[in-house]
C-alpha cells in the first residue's frame, strides 16, 4: 500500500540518530524506515492521537469538538490537520489545549471544509501525510476499525525524551505510578496533557467536584497534607504503631481492639483543660455514642487485618508485616492530582512539579521503601472503595504493584525511595 511521494506518504527520510520519545514513536519510526504501512497504521490504530482544539469553545460546550487546523507549505494550499502521538505533544501552555481520539475517528469526522491532509507528528522523523478526504481516507481508516481491542492488562510506559527519569521530580512521579500505570499513562509524563483537556476537566468535576483553580488547589493541598482520608483510619493505625513501638513488634488483634476501647472511653470522659486563654471544660460523651464509636473502630480493625492478610498472600506485604499508615493513598493521588490540574489548565507546569516533589518528600518521611508505600496506598484505596469485595479496586492495584516491583524499567527499581 502506498500514497506516493511526499507530501503524500511518509515524507523525507528521517535521520538515523533520532531518539524516539517513547515506544509509540519508535514503532512508527522503524515502520517508516522499512516503508511498512501495515505496521505504521497498526501502531497508530492502538494509540491515542491528539489534536489541538479551541479552549474557549471547549469551555463553553465541552461535549463538542472544535479542532484548530495548522499550516504546512509542503501541502497544496497549506492547510493541514496536525495530529500527535503522546510522546510528541508540545509542553502544556495556558491557552493551547488538546483532545484525542482513535485513528478511524479522523476519517469519520472529516468535513469538506476541513484540510485535505492529516499530518501525523508534523516535522518529526516519524511524520506521515494522510489524505483526509474520501476515498483515500477509507484506506487508512480501516486499520483503526479493524484494530484489536485495547489491552486490559497494565503496562509500564516511560518517556525516554521529555520526562524525568531520575531526581526529585521523577521520585515524586514514581509515587503516583500505581495510578498512572493503571490508567495507561506514562509514569513520568510530567508535562502532562493526560486524557486531553475536555476529559481532564470532566473527570475532575465528576470525581472530585473540582471546577476551577481554587478548588483544584484546595484538593491538592489536602492530599499533600495527607488529610483527605478518614481520621478514623489514622486513629486505628496510629494506635497500633504506638503499641508495636512500646512492646517491640507484633500486635495481637484482640489487644489492639481492647486498646481502642480503653482510649476512646478515656477520651470521652469529662475533662478540664487549662490554657493561656483560660479554662475549658468538656462534658462527657453519652455512653451509647461512645460504645457505638468503639464498635465502629473495632469493625474497621477487622477490615484492616483481613486486607493485610490478603495483601500478604498476594505479595504486596511481606510475611509478618503490616501497614503503618495510609498516607500513601493521599500522596500517590497528590502526585497525580498535580498532573490532572496541569492537564485541565488549573495550574502551571512549575506548580505541578513543585507539588510532585512535595509528595515525594512526604512519602520518604512516612515510609521506608517502595513496597511499604505501595501497601499503604493499596490499603487506603481498598478501604475507600472496595467494601471487602476484593474486586477491581483491589485487584488492579495488586497487578500494578507486581509490575512496578518486577519490571526492569520500573522507577521503583531504578530510583531510591529515600
Amino acid at each position: 500500500m502506498s500514497f506516493g511521494p511526499p507530501p503524500v506518504g511518509f515524507g523525507a527520510t528521517p535521520p538515523p540518530a533520532w531518539t524516539p520519545p517513547s515506544e509509540i514513536e519508535r514503532a512508527l519510526f522503524e515502520a517508516k524506515l522499512r516503508e511498512d504501512w501495515a505496521a505504521y497504521f497498526g501502531t497508530l490504530a492502538q494509540s491515542r492521537l491528539f489534536f489541538e482544539i479551541r479552549k474557549d469553545k471547549a469551555d463553553a460546550t465541552p461535549s463538542a469538538t472544535y479542532a484548530v487546523f495548522g499550516y504546512d507549505p509542503r501541502v497544496a494550499g497549506g492547510r493541514i490537520w496536525a495530529v500527535y502521538t503522546e510522546g510528541m505533544l508540545p509542553a502544556p501552555e495556558p491557552h493551547r489545549v488538546f483532545d484525542w481520539n482513535y485513528l478511524e475517528w479522523f476519517a469519520k469526522a472529516w468535513e469538506p471544509t476541513d484540510p485535505p491532509m492529516v499530518v501525523i507528528n508534523p516535522g518529526s522523523p516519524c511524520e506521515a501525510f494522510l489524505p483526509s478526504a474520501p476515498p483515500h481516507s477509507a484506506a487508512w481508516a480501516r486499520y483503526g476499525e479493524q484494530a484489536p481491542a485495547q489491552e486490559q492488562s497494565p503496562r509500564l510506559r516511560t518517556l525516554r525524551i521529555g520526562g524525568p527519569l531520575h531526581g526529585r521530580v521523577a521520585h515524586g512521579l514514581a509515587c503516583g505510578a500505581l495510578l498512572s500505570v493503571n490508567n495507561d499513562f506514562f509514569w513520568n509524563g510530567m508535562a502532562s496533557h493526560g486524557s486531553g483537556y475536555p476529559r481532564e476537566r470532566k473527570q475532575l468535576r465528576e470525581w472530585w467536584g473540582i471546577a476551577n483553580r481554587a478548588e483544584w488547589l484546595s484538593a491538592l493541598n489536602g492530599l499533600l497534607a495527607a488529610e483527605s482520608h478518614s481520621t478514623v483510619w489514622d486513629f486505628a493505625l496510629g494506635l497500633r504503631r504506638t503499641i508495636a513501638r512500646d512492646f517491640g513488634g507484633h500486635v495481637d488483634v484482640g489487644y489492639w481492639k481492647q486498646a481502642v476501647a480503653t482510649v476512646i472511653r478515656a477520651n470521652s470522659e469529662a475533662s478540664v483543660v487549662v490554657t493561656e486563654d483560660g479554662v475549658t471544660k468538656t462534658e462527657p460523651r453519652p455512653a451509647p455514642e461512645v460504645e457505638a464509636r468503639i464498635e465502629g473502630v473495632q469493625r474497621l480493625i477487622g477490615r484492616i487485618t483481613r486486607y493485610e492478610a490478603r495483601m500478604r498472600a498476594d505479595g504486596v506485604l511481606g510475611e509478618n508485616q503490616y501497614v503503618s499508615s495510609v498516607d500513601a493513598w493521599d500522596l500517590g493521588r497528590a502526585s497525580n492530582m498535580a498532573r490532572w490540574g496541569l492537564g485541565a489548565r488549573f495550574g502551571t507546569l512549575k506548580e505541578a512539579e513543585s507539588a510532585v516533589i512535595q509528595a515525594g518528600r512526604a512519602a520518604a518521611l512516612a515510609y521506608r521503601s517502595w513496597q511499604d508505600f505501595s501497601a499503604g496506598f493499596v490499603l487506603g484505596r481498598s478501604l475507600h472503595f472496595d467494601e471487602e469485595e476484593f474486586g477491581s479496586w483491589y485487584q488492579d492495584m495488586v497487578e500494578v504493584h507486581r509490575l512496578l516491583m518486577s519490571d526492569p524499567g520500573s522507577p521503583w527499581l531504578n530510583i531510591p525511595f529515600r
